[in-house]
């Protein structure tokens, strides 16, 4: 899959490296390069980009604020010398996390990343359609996150995610054969942006759930999950119907 890129880092030695590893990258597109931050945000609202490699510490506008402004359609990858900053990229959504001094198998780790990522959220109408609601878990090889878990990053499989519970600025990931939930320091939406629409849907102000961990459905709308019983809100309704009306063609008129 073919994507574009902008490059923007206030360190001109860190710019012309990460467009060395551009140029040398198929099917790689460089838009363009800059120094100056809110300069670049003009550029990257009216280019738009697929992907944003990104410094954190610039002056005038630093990366997490530029990060804030970015079209829907751009994702991040932020390049910084300071690994303090990896918790708050997930606050943003960020694809990857590059430290510097950054090596180019790195460099095309993430971007291979990216391509996972694009092309899964490109397809994914058709992925939702095609998915069962069942209560046996699907494999997805080598799709996870990482939350930061009493002060320690944690990977989790996506395909052992049952849901998760948005409490005030904290939210708690129930990990099936786990009888805690994991608890870190995340927004709901944040959360929402993380995880792939295809496998995950909100159906409540304060829950995400795993589609294909739905074990039934009753005439309330109310999804059985793991020891949970979930309800679906007016918020949130139309969405569910539709995917469930997907499934099994009138479900609910």
């Amino acid at each position: 899959m073919a994507l574009s890129c902008i490059i923007v880092d206030d360190e001109p030695l860190a710019v012309k490296l990460l467009e060395s590893f551009v140029a040398k990258t198929p099917d790689l597109e460089l838009l363009g390069s800059f120094t100056d931050s809110v300069e670049a945000i003009n550029a990257i609202k009216e280019r738009q980009p697929n992907l944003l490699f990104l410094d954190i510490q610039m002056p005038d506008l630093n990366g997490m604020e530029l990060a804030h402004m970015l079209p829907e359609g751009t994702k991040v990858i932020f390049t910084t010398a300071f690994k303090e900053y990896a918790f708050e990229s997930y606050e943003v959504s960020a694809l990857d996390f590059l430290l510097k001094p950054i090596r180019y198998n790195k460099f095309i780790a993430a971007v291979d990343k990216a391509r996972e990522w694009f092309g899964r959220n490109s397809l994914g109408t058709v992925l939702t359609e095609s998915a069962p609601v069942t209560n046996s878990p699907r494999t997805v090889p080598n799709e996870s996150i990482f939350l930061k878990v009493d002060g320690e990053f944690r990977q989790v499989a996506l395909s052992q995610i049952l849901y998760v519970e948005g409490m005030k600025d904290y939210v708690m990931f129930y990990i099936e054969g786990q009888k805690r939930p994991l608890v870190t320091h995340l927004t709901m939406k944040s959360v929402e942006d993380m995880l792939p629409e295809s496998q995950f849907m909100r159906v409540h102000r304060s829950y995400i759930v795993a589609l294909d961990k739905i074990r039934s459905v009753d005439r309330n709308d109310c999804l059985y999950i793991g020891e949970e019983i979930i309800r679906v809100t007016e918020a949130y309704h139309d969405k569910f119907i539709q995917y469930l009306n997907s499934k099994f063609p009138g479900y609910k008129q």
